[in-house]
């Protein structure tokens, strides 16, 4: 008898059976992975969609809001005048002037500081592990107002001349900030401690400014007022280098730093396990922030509620993943401030309301919606 037939018909089908399910298993695996594969692709697409349509977006809105004021100027003809700017090939010097001198930095300023005001917001809320974190809740807000206040009211200032009131808002603004690192350096300082401490700080900034405003005459409370409402129209082109090289500086930091933000928003003790230094990364992501949101502040007053919505807004649309959150946080930010500063401009004409009012009213009413919707998954 050969050794074919002596292999019993048992052990045959038990062989055949292993080969098959071997071969199922490989084919198993293999969809398995190109479906994975065509996921991620889904994913990375639906992410660069969105960045792509905020762009289109943001571009169109600066196209109408420079078409906006007494001049009458087409939407297509303000782009044919800003490309005539930058080649050097002026036609009309009056429409030059009106467009890029008096129109262009408004939108500019908007698009910087939405951008700014959202990373920051983006950064905070995974620092902090905290939703309701944006650039406000260390206090910079309070610091600024209580510096330009003193600037305004008694005259008080770091140094005189013409930038003597953003200097005094710049300076003060980073006080809270100074005080929250060196508790956190003093002790190590949890995420809620750091929020609670801001909060703290705030409070104390607001009480003194709100005395200086008792004691303020009507002239000078009013030009505090128009200054804690925040506006992009304070800004002209000499400001604006200073506000994109840092806006510039912070947003790509906190873009090379994502992976490492991502790590530290799962909790202290997944970024230790990882050799990262906890306490040490969010001191340096607290510092980069406040000082890319004092320059904000101190030349645009406080606008609320960009640092707040724009980041929650994103995470519906691109996840909590911080390598994709901050730079579509930055393109909706700038889409969304310079969206309300046209609204603002427009619906009331020819009154103008600031956009820092605008922002108040467009960021609660989305963010309730937001806290109200069932399904709702933007702190994930």
């Amino acid at each position: 008898m050969d050794k074919e037939t002596a292999v019993s018909p048992t052990v045959r089908s038990r062989s055949v059976i292993d080969a098959v399910g071997k071969w199922t298993a490989d084919i198993d695996s293999t969809e398995r992975a190109k479906n994975l594969y065509d996921d991620y692709r889904k994913y990375l697409l639906r992410k660069y969609l969105f960045m792509v349509g905020c762009v289109i977006v943001a571009v169109s809105v600066a196209g109408i809001a420079v078409t906006r004021g007494s001049s009458n100027i087409g939407f297509f003809e303000s782009y044919a005048i800003i490309w005539e700017h930058i080649t050097g090939n002026i036609q009309d010097s009056l429409k030059d002037y009106v467009v890029v001198t008096l129109r262009m930095p408004r939108v500019v300023v908007g698009l910087l500081a939405g951008a700014g005001l959202a990373v920051a917001g983006a950064v905070m809320q995974s620092t902090l592990l905290n939703p309701l974190a944006d650039p406000y809740t260390t206090g910079i807000s309070s610091g600024a107002s209580f510096g330009a206040t003193m600037a305004i009211t008694a005259g008080m200032t770091v140094i005189a001349g013409q930038y003597a009131i953003v200097l005094n808002a710049f300076v003060f603004s980073l006080i809270p900030t100074a005080i929250i690192i060196s508790l956190s350096m003093i002790r190590k300082s949890s995420p809620v401690t750091m929020i609670m401490a801001g909060i703290a700080v705030m409070y104390i900034f607001n009480a003194i400014t709100t005395l200086m405003m008792l004691w303020a005459n009507p002239n000078d409370l009013q030009a505090v007022y128009e200054w804690q409402v925040g506006s992009v129209s304070r800004v002209g082109w000499d400001e604006v280098p200073i506000m994109f090289v840092l806006v510039l500086v912070g947003t790509v930091s906190m873009m090379l730093l994502s992976s490492k933000i991502n790590v530290l928003a799962t909790g202290d003790e997944n970024a230790t396990s990882m050799g990262i230094n906890a306490t040490k990364l969010r001191i340096i992501l607290l510092a980069i922030v406040s000082l890319m949101s004092a320059v904000i502040v101190s030349f645009t007053g406080m606008i609320g509620f960009v640092g707040l919505v724009a980041p929650h807004i994103c995470r519906m649309f691109i996840g909590p993943n911080n390598r994709f959150l901050i730079p579509c946080s930055a393109l909706f930010g700038a889409t969304l401030l310079i969206t309300a500063d046209l609204v603002g401009r427009t619906v009331f004409a020819p009154v103008v309301l600031q956009v820092g009012v605008v922002m108040a009213f467009i960021g609660g009413f989305v963010f309730l919606w937001l806290l109200l919707r069932k399904d709702s998954k933007i702190w994930s």
